[in-house]
């Protein structure tokens, strides 16, 4: 994002002495633009007046034109401008200068199918400085951005943070003009006419606001003015710059730093029950040889140092849980001894050994890089008898080896089992035939994932831990929104309860439940579901948004911003119960 400056009066001289000879009638910009989503004019010689708006040609390699207008509310009054081959635009020419612009009108196509109006110009002329362009006031989401395609704008609707992943990539903020945009597939059956709806609502509200350049990887994004990327959830008021069709969306190229007022985080949630069940994944989790060495690793931290960082926040995070046992997903998969990454978890949980302990199941489980695996209080809760673990299928190569083990209080009442698990990630990677994207919105892996969720019910079915331990309770990293075919079939097929659902907390138009932020969009792929005989005993369920709205940057290898914050880039969920 270029300052605004004045023309400079002697680069004005310069800009007229080669300006040329005056060309065609002057249109207005309207004109140019027309009523829909091309101009009637594309390709022909044409030639504007206006008044320079903003001046990204740093970034975004042209500028922005504006004129007083048609009298069309239908078409736009500003234009993006690019220098024809072989022209280059006056070094004085700034923002608030007006001059006259000639070239040929082109369509700049975008992915997605979106297309810029803009004029490549091979002169100027009759340029002198001029007043700034008149901002437009947006009280409300538009009926329709192509009429104000170009042009300056405010916004002063409130606009929420929905996703903040591509800031320091892109300098691109997500936001939307009517609250946390949702998973279609989270509150919808995938491939069905409620599901497009949503889709389609969510692009029709959603706003992407940009630094007006195209540098991947900014150093500084400039519309932060030195602070912090916010949190998802937080609001964004007074929003200016110039309306912008590219990339596949519609954003707004900011020409001021917005008002941002910061969501506040959470307190760790807290659940009513005499037993609390947690799950979390630790994304990656991997200590090099246990030893101090060994880094960089295969995933996570890339040092000692960033290690130590990571057990911090994971370490801050479950001890305000405050779980009898938890269930982890990610956990590196390099044994139980010493030096493994669950032991490493423990020691800095419990260094004098007298509270947590690990389920061994001797190896794996499971050949994955990673692993599940369950944590337990020993001075709340007794292991009763031997792991089981459920390999063969899909588990293994894709899916990750699913854990159960059974618990009791150590002051009495009956058994409960715990079955960690983490299903295929939604990655396309090798997916074919009925794995491959099926364009109804619950990408990759789907079917493998469908395949995994009913082998899981079967083998629970039949009685792995022994028979007469029916209040089970399935935790962790589904990698599915709770409305794809795998959830879906373990709640309506299988006949387990979903215990957000059953606690009456499941109303995502309620601020509800979700675990994770992906590309603007909220659902949960982080799920628990009961058997019928542990309804009954469920007293609350509760998610800590302690990561999925942080920026990642807020993370042990970014900022490493203190507490428990961006521990992972999944939310843990608590459970309690009373058994």
């Amino acid at each position: 994002m270029r300052p605004i400056s004045p023309l400079r009066p002697s680069l004005l001289l310069l800009a007229l002495a080669v300006a040329g000879p005056a060309g065609a009638a002057t249109l207005a910009i309207g004109q140019v633009q027309g009523s829909g989503p091309r101009s009637p004019l594309e390709g022909q010689a044409v030639s504007v007046a206006g008044t320079v708006s903003a001046d990204f040609r740093e970034g975004l390699g042209g500028l922005y034109i504006q004129d007083a207008g048609d009298g069309d509310p239908a078409t736009s009054d500003g234009l993006f401008v690019q220098a024809a081959d072989g022209f280059e635009f006056p070094a004085g020419l700034a923002a608030g200068a007006r001059c006259r612009f000639h070239g040929r009108v082109a369509e700049l196509e975008g992915r997605g199918g979106d297309s810029l109006t803009a004029l490549r110009v091979d002169r100027i002329d009759r340029c002198r400085p001029g007043t700034p362009v008149p901002v437009q006031a947006i009280a409300a989401l538009p009926d329709d951005w192509e009429s104000l395609e170009g042009m300056a704008v405010r916004v002063d609707a409130p606009l929420t943070v929905t996703g903040t992943d591509a800031v320091q990539r892109f300098g691109e903020l997500a936001v939307s003009f009517d609250g946390r945009q949702w998973q279609p597939s989270e509150l919808a059956r995938p491939g069905s006419a409620e599901h497009a709806a949503l889709a389609a609502r969510n692009a029709r509200q959603r706003l992407l606001l940009d630094d007006g350049s195209a540098q991947r990887d900014p150093a500084q994004v400039a519309w932060l003015d030195g602070g912090e990327v916010p949190r998802t959830g937080s609001v964004v008021r007074g929003a200016e710059g110039i309306v912008d069709q590219r990339h596949g969306g519609w954003r707004l190229q900011l020409t001021a730093p917005p008002r941002i007022e910061a969501a506040e985080r959470p307190e760790p949630p807290q659940v009513p029950g005499n037993v609390r069940v947690a799950a979390f994944n630790l994304e990656n989790l991997f200590n090099g040889d246990g030893r101090g060495g060994g880094f960089p690793t295969a995933r996570g931290a890339r040092t000692p140092q960033a290690l130590d960082a990571q057990l911090a926040k994971l370490v801050a995070t479950i001890e305000a849980l405050d779980p009898d046992v938890a269930a982890l997903m990610e956990l590196e998969n390099d044994g139980y001894g010493e030096d493994s990454s669950i032991a490493a978890l423990v020691r800095a949980l419990d260094p004098d050994g007298g509270r947590w302990r690990f389920v061994n199941t001797g190896h794996g489980p499971g050949p994955d890089a990673i692993r599940v695996g369950l944590l337990y209080r020993a001075d709340r809760l007794v292991a009763r008898g031997k792991p089981a673990v459920l390999e063969g299928g899909p588990f293994g190569e894709r899916s990750r080896v699913p854990l159960a083990q059974a618990f009791r209080r150590k002051g009495g009442g009956g058994e409960f089992v715990v079955v960690a698990n983490h299903f295929k990630s939604k990655g396309c990677s090798e997916a074919e035939g009925a794995d491959a994207d099926q364009k109804d919105g619950q990408a990759c892996w789907n079917a493998l994932r469908l395949d995994s969720a009913q082998r899981l019910h079967a083998w629970l079915q039949s009685a792995p831990l022994g028979r007469g331990r029916e209040r089970v309770i399935l935790l962790g990293d589904f990698n599915a929104y709770g409305m794809e075919d795998p959830v879906r079939w373990l709640r309506e097929e299988g006949g387990w309860a979903d215990a957000f659902a059953a606690a009456g907390v499941a109303d995502p138009d309620a601020a509800g439940p979700y675990s994770y932020v992906y590309q603007g969009l909220s659902g949960r792929l982080d799920h628990a579901l009961l058997s019928p005989a542990l309804v009954p005993h469920l007293r609350g369920a509760a998610e800590w948004h302690v990561n999925a709205d942080e920026p990642g940057d807020a993370g042990y290898a970014g900022r490493n911003v203190p507490g428990p914050w961006r521990s992972s880039d999944h939310d843990p969920l608590l459970l309690g119960f009373d058994l």
